[in-house]
């Protein structure tokens, strides 16, 4: 049997949206299949999405599984491409987003889908990384990086030029480190002049870079602002896929936003339910 999806991208970083009702008896081996650009559609993961249309604003609650089918508990822009979703079917200009790392708010601003990110934190238990105090310009496997969790764990490095990093061969040693109980994505950020950066980030669960990583954003946004190597706000932070604004609002929680984009629709397969 097959069932449909839509394919949602947040500049670049692309997800396939299934209904959370519709039956997929093994949600894990779906992601690794169909998120493989060779041989399924291609996508940096799944969401899973509930639609609960009776609250005000709707609440949709949010289930990303990664291509190497685990579970992640948060992601910016599929938070975004959820909310668009959402907005699209609720006629909507607002919705509230349930994750695993916490409830978010989300909002259509103009052209952009902006939404108010969980609570980050330099405290290693809780991002976690085995350390005594925050980690901020330390090495970790030759790569000199600073730790926060934007919802995920992020090992941060501001560089010269992203452009001049081997991101495939610097990353994995970090990503895997064993002070990362739980593994790490990793970001090299560079200036781009204006007070904002350009990022490039290899992600935990896709296993290799990411055309655009939203939670990677705002890690190297509120990362330069405790070390200092900027006071923009908001601050623009550019991946190869477009450009994301990282602001701060008065609750001092971030917020990102930038363009969603629907790309198409269609159906994948799945195992037919087990007779009775």
């Amino acid at each position: 049997m097959s069932i449909p999806f839509q394919k949602y991208h947040g500049t670049g970083n692309d997800f396939l949206i299934i209904h959370a009702d519709e039956r997929v008896p093994d949600r894990g081996a779906l992601a690794e299949r169909e998120c493989d650009r060779t041989d399924g559609v291609g996508a940096d993961g799944i969401l899973f999405l509930a639609l609960e249309e009776q609250f005000n604003p709707p609440r949709v609650v949010m289930t990303l599984v990664q291509p190497d089918g685990a579970t992640a508990p948060m992601c910016g822009n599929g938070a975004r491409c959820a909310a668009e979703w959402a907005m699209d079917r609720t006629g909507t200009e607002s919705v509230m987003i349930d994750t695993q790392a916490g409830t978010l708010r989300a909002e259509r601003d103009g052209e952009a889908v902006v939404v108010e990110m969980t609570e980050l934190t330099f405290v290693p238990d809780e991002v976690p990384v085995d350390a005594d105090e925050p980690v901020l310009r330390e090495e970790i496997e030759g790569l000199e990086v600073s730790v926060v969790n934007t919802g995920v764990p992020h090992a941060v490095s501001f560089v010269d030029d992203v452009d001049d990093i081997d991101l495939e061969e610097i990353a994995p040693p970090v990503r895997y480190a064993d002070v990362f109980p739980k593994g790490t994505n990793v970001c090299v950020a560079s200036p781009d002049g204006s007070g904002g950066f350009r990022q490039r980030t290899y992600e935990r669960g896709v296993e290799g870079e990411t055309d655009s990583c939203g939670t990677g954003a705002v890690a190297i946004a509120v990362t330069a602002r405790r070390l200092g190597l900027t006071d923009a706000d908001p601050v623009a932070v550019s991946p190869p896929g477009g450009d994301l604004q990282v602001s701060f609002n008065d609750r001092g929680r971030p917020t990102l936003a930038g363009p969603v984009e629907h790309e198409f629709d269609g159906e994948v397969a799945v195992e037919s339910p087990a007779e009775p």
